[in-house]
């Protein structure tokens, strides 16, 4: 991505009650960054909440709710608590500046504003969340296969429980197994075992067509399937969907008993009709699935 396009695509916020200063600062970052201006501190906070900006340029005197409010509101709030605040104050004081930082702002803009310390700041803020995101990123993929790893599938279980739980709407989950892989690996050997697992997670990537499911990397040989709003019929589908395409490979391995090439196992469980107590007790339940579907000859989906 061109640098120039990166900047654009971030966002800062700039809220203060003074309408120059607003329209001296929307001016001065425009070519760089996507702007928004709020122009007192419960507008500030709404169009944080709804734009989720990278860096927000914060007024710390500003009538019926001052800065440091909209910070604390802003910390309080898992969605908006990571926003990068810069103060934008006339209060040029050692005390003044530790209240802030202590509070939680990341840095400070002194008046009167000179507009190539305030560019310079603003960028060397925006570096620090690429920089940041990027790590995020890098912390929740699977540096083989390049799906999410363990730790992002846990996550977003625990989300999507707690959203299913709320709404009633049903969660399917399924646990794919690839089938003899061990001989697989043994015969082939570790390089083209790496190979079959990429391969593995280009199907699944494929074959998840809406944003709000998750294929991810859940160890070894394992794979995990996250399917919200779905029903155990519409995470079969998927599922079966997901092992025809791997078969459909004809990725050989002649050391399988289920079949000549390289197959999967999957099973699918869902927190519906039947309760089910906890993520955990789904992931069990799929885990269960996933043994029958084995024991049955594998090369199968059982749910």
């Amino acid at each position: 991505m061109a640098q120039g396009t990166e900047s654009l695509a971030q966002k800062v916020l700039i809220v203060d009650d003074s309408a120059t200063n607003r329209q001296m600062l929307g001016d001065l970052l425009q070519a760089d960054y996507t702007v928004l201006l709020g122009k007192n501190g419960h507008e500030g906070l709404r169009l944080a909440q709804e734009h989720l900006p990278d860096v927000m340029l914060l007024d710390v005197m500003m009538p019926e709710m001052d800065g440091y409010e909209v910070l604390h509101r802003l910390k309080d709030d898992a969605r908006t608590a990571s926003i990068c605040v810069v103060f934008i104050t006339g209060l040029d004081t050692p005390e003044a500046e530790e209240r802030g930082l202590t509070e939680g702002a990341s840095d400070y803009v002194t008046k009167p504003l000179h507009p190539t310390v305030v560019k310079a700041r603003v960028a060397l803020h925006m570096q620090v969340v690429r920089q940041r995101r990027m790590l995020e990123t890098l912390a929740n993929i699977d540096g083989l296969t390049e799906l999410p790893n363990r730790r992002q599938f846990d996550a977003v279980l625990a989300a999507e429980w707690a959203r299913a739980t709320r709404t009633g709407q049903p969660l399917s989950l399924g646990l794919l197994d690839v089938d003899f892989f061990k001989r697989y690996n043994d015969h082939y050997g570790h390089a083209m075992g790496d190979h079959a697992l990429r391969v593995v997670a280009r199907s699944l990537r494929k074959r998840i067509q809406r944003p709000e499911d998750l294929g991810a990397r859940y160890g070894g040989e394992e794979f995990v399937l996250v399917m919200p709003d779905t029903p155990i019929s519409g995470g079969i589908e998927l599922a079966e969907g997901i092992r025809l395409g791997v078969e459909g490979l004809g990725l050989p391995h002649k050391r399988s008993s289920a079949a000549a090439c390289l197959t999967v196992s999957i099973g699918v469980a869902c927190n519906q009709p039947e309760s089910v107590s906890s993520a955990e007790a789904l992931l069990q339940r799929a885990d269960g699935c996933l043994y029958r579907a084995k024991k049955a000859g594998r090369n199968r989906v059982v749910g």
